[in-house]
């Protein structure tokens, strides 16, 4: 079995405990993140007419985690914290934030969570649309703050090749899928994290599996 891996460098080893021990891994990263400044983050987030006043946190990446400390001091006492996916979960707990509801199947999931307002997002600076326009239509107020970006990787021609050639590909997010659509054989499986990345997949590729974690190894093996 051939796996290509396509996080960023240092992000795959747990990856690869999951994987059987005579797969042939290779590692081609797909995108890089272009973290901005932590202070920058701070003055935008107390610049906001909502600051200090915040009833919920909503962490969309594990990569928004390093932020939470900055967004602290614009939430509300008692403000609810909410995350998407189990990967984000942790990384907060690595914060020393506590987790009040984790979105499993996604950030839509969240929404049902979410009675009072103003909301502040964390994320990319290409969040999705969803979750901010339902509770946007409920007449809640939401606030999205870019922690970072990701941005796509050059390609070289033998990372192509091993996208081509790769019986299964992990793809940890709908960016890293739109660098590698183009280069992967409609027979390849594709394992994503969440619904989220499986939905944006699904439109274009067949043959897509939902779920990273220590059960990968079986379910590989049926595949």
């Amino acid at each position: 079995m051939h796996v290509v891996l396509t996080r960023e460098h240092g992000h795959n080893e747990k990856l690869k405990a999951w994987l059987p021990d005579d797969a042939v891994v290779n590692e081609v990263p797909l995108t890089h993140t272009h973290y901005f400044d932590v202070n920058e983050v701070r003055a935008t987030i107390m610049a906001s007419d909502f600051a200090g006043r915040f009833k919920a946190l909503v962490v969309t990446s594990a990569r928004s985690a390093r932020y939470v400390a900055a967004a602290k001091d614009a939430l509300a006492e008692g403000a609810l914290v909410l995350s998407v996916g189990a990967a984000t979960t942790r990384a907060l707990d690595g914060e020393t934030t506590d987790v009040d509801v984790e979105g499993e199947g996604g950030a839509l999931e969240l929404a049902a969570e979410i009675f009072d307002g103003p909301v502040l997002l964390l994320g990319a600076s290409t969040m999705r649309r969803e979750l901010p326009t339902i509770l946007r239509a409920r007449g809640l107020e939401v606030t999205k703050l870019a922690c970072y970006e990701t941005l796509p990787t050059t390609l070289s021609a033998a990372d192509e090749v091993l996208l081509r050639r790769a019986d299964v590909v992990l793809i940890g997010a709908p960016s890293a899928w739109h660098v590698a659509e183009g280069f992967i054989d409609p027979r390849t499986w594709v394992i994503v994290p969440g619904a989220t990345t499986g939905d944006e997949v699904r439109r274009f590729h067949e043959h897509v599996f939902v779920g990273w974690g220590p059960d990968l190894l079986e379910h590989l093996r049926a595949l």
